[in-house]
């Protein structure tokens, strides 16, 4: 067991357990060093229901030297805790988004320019699914994509996987026009409840048109009830001068210029946890993707009863001991971070204001 990868997590809300319970499923590969917690009142509560070691301050967890810590704190501090943790010397992996505002991603440009070794837990390119598509869209099987609806994620998650489906350097200049809706809806699921009395609230639905200075545009459109609703689903449609894939099926030509159509084949099970959150109770665990007898995806880990989001923040957390020790890469640059939070602001506003938002990284963080 000497060879697990240890971090210490910072924080100890919603997003912080899943790092736990993904250490808990991956004990052979990774371990919670530390979790730093405010009160200790939390750290005992984590504890007793986790079995993983608390701390009430930075000092205590920096005397454990883990190989890097996560930050999964409140949006509007999470920059603000990673910084301070590159300055005590580690490598950090930080929830998202990467700053909330402009002044914010600009000093986390200036404390990468520094040497800070930041990383946003973008995990949303590594998902199976869209994992094994990305993986397909390597092969040139569409020729160059230029279009893109995309119904998946909300804004800066969203802005990851479309600039990722179109083939996108973080710098690419673009404008954005966007409106919010608001529209009642029947309430199904929250974060710790599920809801079966039929009540109805308003939910807002954006979409966003993303114009990129290449020639291709990206059609956004977002549920805010989308992630946990069982009546709202997730979509794409990506079109290239030789295919398309819709949903998962995927039309392509050869190199004889014969006409293809198959579906990819997304194997998965159910894993019964006993987890009384409604939203963990059973999870979903993809076994395998593949487009005939091309394997695009399989558990980098094995069967370990990962959800989706579990499996790719897996992913990351693997990637991350090679970056801290300089013997890999991030699995997530801060450029492309920095261009996910920015295309997020200029997204927000453009709603709120009803006009075209211009965007260029080179220009405005120079």
């Amino acid at each position: 067991m000497g060879n697990r990868i240890r971090f210490g997590i910072i924080g100890s809300g919603w997003r912080a357990m899943y790092y736990i319970r993904i250490a808990r499923k991956l004990s052979e590969v990774f371990e919670v060093a530390a979790v730093v917690c405010r009160t200790a009142e939390k750290a005992e509560r984590i504890t007793a229901e986790f079995g993983v070691h608390t701390v009430l301050s930075p000092q205590e967890c920096i005397n454990l030297k883990p190989d890097f810590v996560v930050v999964a704190v409140d949006k509007m501090h999470i920059a603000e805790v990673a910084m301070e943790w590159a300055d005590y010397g580690f490598t950090v992996l930080s929830e998202t988004p990467a700053g909330m505002d402009r002044e914010t991603l600009r000093k986390l440009m200036e404390a990468g320019k520094r040497g800070a070794k930041l990383v946003s837990a973008e995990q949303y390119r590594y998902y199976p699914e869209n994992a094994a598509l990305l993986k397909l869209l390597e092969t040139g099987i569409l020729g160059t994509p230029h279009s893109l609806y995309l119904s998946l994620a909300h804004e800066y998650h969203g802005i990851s996987l479309m600039r990722a489906f179109l083939n996108l350097n973080a710098d690419e200049s673009f404008t954005v026009q966007a409106r919010v809706w608001s529209f009642p809806t029947v309430e199904t699921m929250s974060r710790y409840e599920k809801y079966t009395d039929g009540r109805i609230a308003d939910k807002t639905r954006m979409a966003a048109l993303f114009a990129y200075a290449n020639g291709t545009f990206c059609l956004s459109d977002f549920d805010s009830e989308q992630y946990r609703s069982p009546i709202r689903g997730s979509y794409l449609r990506l079109s290239g001068e030789r295919g398309e894939i819709d949903g998962y099926t995927v039309r392509w030509l050869d190199e004889a210029n014969a006409a293809h159509c198959e579906a990819l084949d997304i194997k998965t099970r159910i894993v019964a946890t006993g987890d009384p959150n409604p939203n963990f109770a059973e999870i979903e665990e993809e076994v395998s993707v593949t487009l005939g007898d091309t394997v695009l995806y399989e558990p980098e880990f094995g069967l370990h009863g990962l959800s989706r989001d579990e499996a790719a923040i897996a992913h990351m957390l693997g990637k991350m001991k090679a970056y801290a020790d300089g013997t890999g890469e991030a699995p997530y640059s801060l450029a492309d971070a920095l261009a996910d939070a920015y295309g997020a602001i200029l997204l927000r506003e453009a709603s709120a204001e009803g006009t075209v938002k211009p965007a260029d990284m080179k220009r405005d963080y120079k």
